[in-house]
């Protein structure tokens, strides 16, 4: 037991432990996969979003969600769904009006926060570990104050669902009409993947089950809220899986487009 005449008068001191931390196991191990994790797909996503190629297949209809929607004049023919009015500039992404608002929404995610405050900024990097910064204070400053907009932000993703979604129906398409092939899978799994990552999301609970002081009188609103508070608990596997439902159906259109190899088709 520490004795009390190491702690100053008048104030309530930490333990006399010279260690930095006591904790023996691979604390580290984590915020290290997560650096490693994120970096790549963001390595990954970058690339791609700036190779301005092998984004479209006409003959299927497949569109990776990084090129979607297609707005610039450089989108190939049949890829701009929703028409081609920015400017084919090599530095503005094909797909410019989702990616910052995509982004932005990952960036002020709950979990996401939680993941690089501890990762790539060390504050703290694990329970019972030293801050790796001096001073904390909190997001109450610029540029963390903008994390309070993370709520805005949803209602963006969910617009940008909706346009994933669609991309996903007109998808079942061949030259002969109706076609059904493994990109179709992929493209569905990752919409389902996506829609199940944007209303988990905190905000999204909020929404449904927010100002309400007797949910007996909103039964529709509670089967909503219970069923999002389940898919809330799942939010941090479903941030990692997103991540690789994007990544996979990219590189599979991508493959496709390129000619690496043929889609697998069932139906036409």
């Amino acid at each position: 037991m520490t004795s009390t005449a190491t702690r100053p008068r008048g104030a309530r001191a930490r333990a006399a432990i010279a260690a930095k931390t006591l904790r023996t196991d691979r604390w580290w191990f984590a915020p290290l996969i997560t650096v490693i994790g994120l970096s790549a797909w963001v390595a990954y996503a970058t690339v791609r979003v700036f190779m301005h190629k092998w984004y479209w297949v006409d003959e299927f209809h497949y569109l990776t969600p990084f090129y979607s929607p297609c707005v610039t004049e450089r989108c190939v023919e049949g890829s701009s769904h929703f028409g081609s009015f920015l400017p084919g500039w090599w530095i503005i992404p094909d797909a410019a009006l989702t990616l910052p608002f995509l982004l932005l929404f990952r960036l002020t995610c709950y979990y996401y926060r939680k993941a690089y405050y501890r990762s790539f900024w060390l504050s703290p990097p694990a329970c019972a570990v030293p801050d790796g910064h001096a001073e904390y204070s909190g997001e109450t400053r610029f540029p963390l104050l903008g994390q309070n907009l993370h709520r805005y932000f949803f209602y963006a993703a969910a617009i940008i669902s909706l346009i994933n979604t669609w991309d996903a129906i007109i998808a079942f398409h061949s030259p002969e009409g109706f076609g059904f092939g493994l990109g179709n899978i992929i493209l569905l799994v990752n919409v389902v993947a996506l829609w199940a990552y944007t209303i988990s999301c905190h905000s999204c609970r909020h929404i449904i089950g927010g100002r309400l002081k007797h949910f007996s009188k909103h039964p529709v609103r509670y089967r909503a809220w219970t069923f999002v508070s389940a898919l809330n608990v799942r939010h941090m596997q479903l941030a990692w899986i997103t991540l690789g439902t994007l990544a996979l159906t990219d590189f599979y259109v991508m493959a496709i487009a390129a000619d690496w190899f043929p889609d697998l088709r069932f139906i036409n």
